[in-house]
This record gives C-alpha cells, structure tokens and sequence, in this order.
C-alpha cells in the first residue's frame, strides 16, 4: 500500500474498530507507510480496498540477539468479503514479508471470532495469559525454511496467486 490508499483504508479501519480520530489515524499511517520496519498489505479487487494487514518487525532482542520478532497488529476484510480466500492471501503475503524480516512472527486472535481462521489455514494457537486470545506464532529457520506450529500444512492460498497484482504491498527496498 501507499499513502494514496489512505481513503480507501480509513472504512476498513472504522470497521476493524479504532480509537484514533481520521486526521490522527491518517498520520500515523502515513508514519508507517515511510517506517521501513512496517509492512501494510491491501487487497484490492481492481476498483476497492477489500481487506488489509498489518505486520511490524520488532528488531533485534535483547536476549536473541540479531533473531528479530515480528508481530502481525492487524488482520481486517470487509464483512461481506469474507470466505472468499481474501484473509488466505493477505496471510501468506503477510507470511512471506515474515520470511525475510524476522525469526519469530507472532499474533493473538479472539478465540471465537478469529481464531478459527488461523486454525484453517493449520496454524495451532497457544494458551496465552489472556485466555480468550491464543498466541500463534510461525518461527522462520536460518536458512529461510519455514517452521511453523502447525495441525496440517498450509498449502496453496486456494488459487490466489499471492504475488499477482491483488496483493499491493509496499516495495521493499530491505
């Protein structure tokens, strides 16, 4: 995505739920956007923003050194989209931006609205001190191998080409 995607970002963000006003919630998109260790993926059917996601790289940490810790804030489609593979593929772009910026990739879902999704596509969530939102979490091996905590493979995104031109993420000059 872009700074230009920012009206057709806003919608989906109101639905998601924000606190943030629309001129404090465009700067910090816009804040972002220009932060190399920010990815923010949109899913555009070719005339509007269906869905995003938001993923951060930690950087390095204090007891694992240069292993970096990512962190997926935000997974969002259009209520009337969903089921459609859109989550699917904003995962896997999310996934393999993941592959190339951090060890670990984490996330927590609400055990009843979002959790099944994760589920799905074979991710296991955890117990976590907040019980009503599992952690998942995907650790990338050093040689770009993935493992993951996994109940069945992921396989293919149910023919949604993750790299055609549906999937706009920002370029990635890292």
């Amino acid at each position: 995505m872009t700074p230009d995607d920012w009206d057709e970002l806003w919608p989906l963000l109101q639905g998601f739920g924000t606190e943030l006003g629309e001129a404090e919630a465009r700067s910090v998109f816009a804040e972002l956007m220009g932060d190399p260790r920010w990815a923010i993926f949109g899913y555009d059917d070719g005339g509007r923003l269906l869905g995003y996601a938001a993923v951060q790289n930690y950087g390095p940490h204090l007891r694992a050194g240069r292993r970096h810790q990512g962190r997926l804030h935000d997974l969002y489609v259009d209520p009337t989209q969903r089921r459609t593979g859109i989550g699917r593929a904003l995962v896997a772009a999310v996934v393999e931006w993941a592959a190339t910026q951090v060890r670990w990739l984490e996330w927590q879902a609400h055990h009843e609205r979002a959790a099944p999704f994760y589920e799905h596509l074979g991710y296991k969530g955890l117990p976590c001190p907040q019980p009503d939102y599992p952690t998942f979490e995907i650790e990338f091996a050093p040689a770009a191998a993935r493992r993951a905590v996994l109940q069945e493979p992921l396989g293919e995104p149910d023919g949604i080409d993750v790299a055609a031109e549906l999937i706009r993420g920002r370029e990635d000059e890292r």
